[in-house]
């Protein structure tokens, strides 16, 4: 196996940052947890934790409009969340940011939106095989509806985008352009910054799904200047069924609302309604009130580290997984010679994923198997899915040993 050498040069204690997530020292089937499925999920801290139940303990109640202590508290704790994530990523004014259920209710509010208005018969929309299925599917439905074309961006041998062919796609006919920041299924980071300039030479809008790139990399929506940014709470350590869609001002004024209820409405009357200002428009019903207090908890939790350092060890996670598992006869990693974040897809000559993955969880070891949400892209790999171990800043070179070990002795079984 590879040697810890280098670990010193990190400066802080895993051992301290594991202490913070409860659910890591538990037992699973006799052995202790090692959890490689952070790429669908990331575990919960004590402070996000904390900050949930203290807002049910103390606070609990809707928000804007109330007339009484706990209403105006939750309001001032809910619009604070918001400023917490405007800081987070940057963007230049606190409205630009819409409360969603999650990266996929973003996309498919500017699908439904912007894109209805947008796009039409003849105009086109560029996605690349990488994307998660949340990433494709309402764009499909986009280009059905309004009569417009999908274009899609290959991949190379090695699974990294193709940006030669990217380049030959866009045209006067480009009205949007829908990118995955990183790849979920294989960790490919694509080239966003430059993707988005040369989208916006050719007049065309950018969206980006960030959420697999908001708990690694820091993210600036201003330096990107991409017009749209998505991302989930739960993959960033905060709570389950809260996400954020980030827009630019000018663009999210232009558009209609989405959803109709109460807090998006200015007047309401038989005869016409009026809309609400940003960024109640879009915020239709009573909010996740506990969600947005979570995410702004787990922004905190974040920002408490040097972000950098963070991924300079999940890096080094990376490596070390990537030379342990070459090691082993018959494995065979998806995606390569590319860069890419702490994730690592790979098969086993002869044995399924699904059949891998059950025999690691077996052994306490949780890693997620099949397509990923990216059934297009294994298509165009020619395979059925991955054994995906996604790692995290939480995750220690003695939990990949583990993983080296398990699938070794799956091995001995199944084959």
């Amino acid at each position: 196996m590879p040697n810890n050498n280098h670990l010193d040069k990190f400066d802080f204690d895993v051992s301290k940052i594991r202490a913070e997530f409860p659910i890591l020292g538990q037992a699973v089937n006799g052995n202790s947890l090692v959890y490689f499925d952070n790429g669908a999920t990331a575990q919960k801290p004590n402070s996000i934790i904390n900050a949930i139940s203290d807002y049910y303990k103390t606070t609990n109640s809707n928000v804007h409009r109330g007339a009484h202590f706990l209403s105006d508290k939750a309001t001032k704790e809910f619009e604070a969340a918001r400023g917490n994530v405007q800081k987070f990523i940057s963007a230049e004014h606190r409205e630009e940011i819409i409360w969603t259920r999650g990266t996929t209710e973003s996309i498919n509010l500017v699908a439904q939106t912007w894109g209805r208005d947008n796009i039409s018969e003849g105009d086109e929309v560029i996605i690349s095989t990488l994307e998660h299925h949340s990433n494709i599917v309402p764009w499909q439905l986009l280009c059905e509806q309004n009569k417009a074309k999908l274009r899609i961006i290959k991949v190379k041998k090695n699974a990294a985008l193709d940006f030669e062919h990217y380049q030959s796609l866009l045209s006067d006919r480009t009205k949007l352009v829908a990118i995955g920041h990183i790849s979920n299924a294989l960790g490919v980071i694509n080239p966003i910054a430059e993707m988005i300039e040369l989208a916006h030479q050719f007049n065309a809008k950018v969206l980006v799904d960030g959420a697999q790139a908001v708990p690694h990399v820091k993210v600036d929506v201003q330096k990107l200047g991409c017009d749209f940014y998505a991302f989930s709470g739960h993959k960033m350590f905060g709570p389950m069924g809260i996400g954020v869609l980030y827009g630019k001002k000018d663009l999210l004024n232009s558009m209609p609302p989405w959803q109709a209820g109460g807090e998006m409405i200015e007047k309401v009357s038989f005869g016409k309604t009026t809309f609400n200002q940003l960024p109640y428009k879009f915020e239709a019903g009573t909010p996740n009130v506990a969600g947005a207090i979570g995410l702004a908890a787990a922004v905190d939790f974040l920002n408490s580290f040097d972000r950098n350092m963070l991924l300079d060890y999940e890096n080094f996670l990376l490596d070390y997984a990537t030379i342990a598992l070459s090691k082993i006869d018959g494995l065979n990693i998806v995606g390569y010679d590319c860069e890419k974040a702490s994730v690592i897809s790979f098969n086993i000559e002869n044995c399924h994923s699904q059949d891998l993955g059950m025999m690691l969880d077996q052994q306490g070891i949780a890693v997620r198997t099949g397509h990923h949400c990216a059934m297009p892209l294994m298509d165009s790999l020619n395979i059925t899915g991955t054994v995906r171990a996604s790692l995290c800043f939480y995750n220690t070179t003695e939990e990949i040993d583990r993983l080296c070990q398990g699938i070794e002795k799956a091995k001995s079984m199944l084959l």
